[in-house]
């Protein structure tokens, strides 16, 4: 049931190049044709919920490559920025990772990544979240479908987003130190399979011995990757199956493709491996061009590796500290 509007009114004044409302995802509705959507980069989506109270089932808006501009129509309100983007309020500079309050007439604006690598995507988080309607328990967008978020698209300038909470917590505002919000560097980790078994040596060794490039043709559906040919050791069609997120098609022309939060519920490429869950945040924030390695690991350590996951998570909602301690 939709909740009644507070008269807070956030105006997206310029969205940037692609914003659109996000949060863990819609879950249990792959085996209907239903994409799960989501956040690209959990890890960061959900420090900024942290940093204003919020739990992740909450939607923060996406934003990519640069985060645009937003008003404080009415009301008074909370709102934090995560990753590696130069933020201002009112034309001063604000320190990242930080909870803000914004009043009426307040202007957020949200510019480019603030380093080259690993920067593709941040989140802006409002206390209470925004007053949208959940689609089958999500408020994710899944644009090409025209599901969730505001009207099932990406937001657009002088759109005005109703918030939920009629005043900003009576707690300090929150902040985190940057520096525990990097992600980790390193190969990106697969497990084999479903389909490795069309593919021989000469293919693995393509896939894990090379070095990919993100292609400009990536987008939230799937990151294509530019580099050299994966051969299939026979045919390269199967019976189509299920997508799961992080999977490595391999189509015909041997260019493999990286499906991600938007992808298709079932595919007919066989997939010669799959991102462990644990390094798709960071695949999230990988940007046209950048480069990136593959490295095959087993299903114990990519299990550790999830838990490891989740144990950072933890560490960091306890890391939380008033934002005037941060300095």
């Amino acid at each position: 049931m939709k909740q009644a509007s507070t008269g807070v009114v956030l105006r997206v004044i310029n969205p940037g190049a692609l914003a659109t409302l996000q949060d863990r995802g819609r879950m249990g509705y792959q085996r209907y044709g239903v994409p799960q959507s989501g956040a690209m980069d959990t890890l960061t989506f959900e420090i900024a919920c942290m940093l204003v109270g919020n739990e992740p089932e909450e939607a923060a808006i996406e934003f990519t490559l640069t985060g645009g501009s937003y008003a404080l129509e009415s009301g008074r309100c909370r709102a934090a920025v995560a990753g590696a983007f130069t933020v201002t309020l009112n034309g001063a500079p604000l320190p990242p990772y930080r909870a803000i309050e914004l009043r009426a007439g307040d202007m957020l604006r949200i510019g480019a990544g603030t380093v080259s690598h690993g920067s593709a995507r941040g989140y802006l988080a409002v206390a209470g979240g925004f007053d949208v309607a959940p689609v089958l328990g999500s408020r994710s967008t899944h644009v090409r479908s025209g599901i969730g978020g505001v009207d099932g698209a990406a937001l657009r300038r002088d759109q005005w987003l109703q918030l939920r909470a009629p005043a900003p917590p009576d707690s300090l505002p929150l902040a985190l130190d940057p520096r525990l919000a990097r992600h980790d560097p390193g190969p990106i980790r697969v497990l084999p399979g479903p389909q490795d078994d069309y593919f021989d040596t000469a293919g693995w060794d393509r896939l894990l011995g090379e070095s990919w490039r993100m292609s400009p043709q990536s987008d939230r559906m799937g990151m294509r990757l530019e580099g050299a040919r994966i051969p299939h050791k026979g045919d390269y069609n199967i019976v189509s199956d299920g997508v799961p997120h992080g999977a490595i098609q391999v189509p015909g022309d041997g260019q493999p493709i990286v499906m991600l939060a938007d992808r298709q519920s079932t595919g007919g490429y066989p997939k010669i491996a799959t991102v462990i869950s644990a390094d798709l945040p960071r695949l999230g924030q990988l940007r046209p061009g950048d480069g990136l390695r593959f490295a095959r690991v087993t299903i114990d350590e990519a299990e550790t590796a999830a838990r490891e996951l989740a144990e950072r998570v933890a560490l960091l909602r306890r890391a939380l500290r008033p934002a005037g301690i941060l300095g």
